[in-house]
């Protein structure tokens, strides 16, 4: 994924140009599939949509402020679980929109929902369970990163409700703690909903 950093920081640079968002609105991010995203096949990878998707939050958290605010504060990003869902290809060269949104915070994590959209038709969707950790590893609690979008003066009442069936599925397929050993061995299946 190197070849995503001068791109991450094009995206960077790009959206502190774009006009102001709040939190809880919808970014659109203009893309187009390079070399670099695609496979043998000529589209898009599938492992590369998460790389892409990665640069739509970064549209979204610079244009909302929350991104150097989170910088201020020595917080770094980072995901927790995802999925997504393919319904077509898209091909080398194509032009489409990465769309990216929160749809809500749990007890721990921010979610995003995003998408790829070629000619308004959504071609993927993922959904993103991302977490932000401190300079000394800890994660920052969901009431902090509130304290700081209202500090941008972004309306918590406009806060999205995560829908329920997220939470079962995060349950579903968590894993302990990195704290908790996890030897592997096949046919002992890992521990879920931990």
């Amino acid at each position: 994924m190197l070849h995503l950093l001068p791109r991450t920081a094009l995206v960077v640079v790009r959206a502190r140009r774009r006009p102001r968002l709040g939190i809880w609105e919808a970014s659109t991010l203009p893309l187009r599939a390079l070399p670099t995203d695609v496979d043998f096949a000529g589209h898009i990878n599938n492992g590369q949509y998460f790389g892409l998707f990665d640069l739509g939050r970064f549209d979204l958290m610079v244009r909302a402020g929350v991104w150097d605010g989170a910088k201020r504060r020595g917080w770094l990003p980072v995901v927790q679980a995802e999925q997504i869902a393919f319904r077509r290809s898209v091909t080398l060269g194509t032009r489409f929109t990465v769309e990216s949104r929160i749809i809500g915070l749990d007890e721990r994590a921010v979610w995003f929902e995003q998408r790829a959209v070629v000619d308004g038709d959504v071609a993927v969707r993922a959904f993103i369970c991302t977490r932000l950790r401190a300079k000394d590893g800890t994660p920052v609690s969901n009431e902090d990163v509130r304290d700081l979008a209202r500090e941008l003066g972004h309306d918590l009442a406009a806060e999205p409700v995560l829908p329920e069936w997220l939470h079962g599925w995060r349950s579903d397929i968590a894993l302990p703690s990195a704290r908790t050993p996890l030897p592997h061995a096949w046919g002992t299946p890992a521990p879920a909903g931990v």
